[in-house]
């Protein structure tokens, strides 16, 4: 399987499909590449490379002890682009991956990147702190951070069935997504998903959004119950020039899996634009 290997030693599993202009995505937690599959095959299918990594301590990326937070998952993901060597890339990013591709930005700047995508994207601050009162409360992240210490396969199972992808609002999500949650939680390491419950939460983006000087496409559903809209989506807009934001209506959080025909033709518009 091909691997790129960060500064500190730990190998970071990818996958790169397809031939064109790159498309690189980073995935949600507690998941791993496979979540972006869909997404990758169907980019892949029309003239695009598309490249997915496992981030450190998730899927098949080295478990390490250190690193679980946003800074080493920018330099990791640095460290994919510089080894693969990929320029004009549009870089898009689910959930915590939205905030691995911002905080990339204000680390490493815009030289290789071309666009950006944030989904559902955890970006400007999503923890409620006093320059921040449009937050979520800290027992909101305590509480996963319990769930995790505690059974984290229930908490895998509960948030699938419940606010992840919204199937206690509609009760017809698939059981094959619900059941590939929980798998692709259970091959993170316990210490990076508990760890990254904080770097999700707790990292402040907002001096990267003010970094980002390409074009940005920020989509996000107004009924998304674990990055709420009027936290994530609502708020980046503003904070990079020249955003254009598309709200999925009456959508939550699984974009890339609940409305995949909707996000993949975005995508593809976007890319191709």
């Amino acid at each position: 399987m091909p691997y790129v290997t960060a500064h500190d030693g730990a190998q970071i599993f990818y996958k790169d499909w397809g031939d064109g202009p790159p498309v690189v995505l980073s995935h949600g937690w507690p998941l791993n590449a496979d979540a972006w599959d869909a997404a990758a095959l169907f980019l892949a299918e029309h003239g695009h490379r598309a490249v997915a990594h496992d981030r450190r301590g998730h899927g098949r990326s080295t478990q390490t002890w250190h690193g679980n937070e946003m800074d080493t998952y920018a330099d990791d993901l640095a460290c994919l682009l510089d080894q693969l060597d990929l320029t004009d890339v549009t870089l898009v990013g689910h959930s915590t991956g939205g905030g691995e591709v911002v905080r990339y930005v204000g680390r490493h700047g815009t030289a290789r990147v071309a666009r950006v995508v944030l989904v559902s994207a955890v970006p400007p601050l999503m923890v409620r702190t006093d320059d921040n009162p449009e937050g979520l409360p800290l027992a909101v992240f305590d509480g996963l951070r319990a769930g995790e210490r505690a059974n984290r396969s229930q908490l895998y199972r509960d948030l699938a069935d419940g606010p992840f992808f919204g199937h206690n609002r509609t009760h017809d999500v698939p059981q094959g997504f619900r059941d590939a949650f929980w798998l692709q939680g259970m091959a993170c390491g316990h210490r990076a998903a508990y760890e990254c419950i904080a770097a999700f939460s707790a990292t402040d983006f907002r001096p990267d959004l003010a970094k980002v000087d390409v074009p940005t496409l920020v989509i996000h559903g107004d009924d998304d119950q674990i990055v709420p809209f009027e936290v994530g989506g609502k708020r980046t807009v503003d904070l990079v020039e020249g955003a254009t934001l598309t709200v999925y209506e009456g959508s939550g959080h699984a974009l890339p899996d609940t409305d995949r025909d909707r996000l993949h033709a975005d995508l593809l518009a976007f890319v191709d634009g």
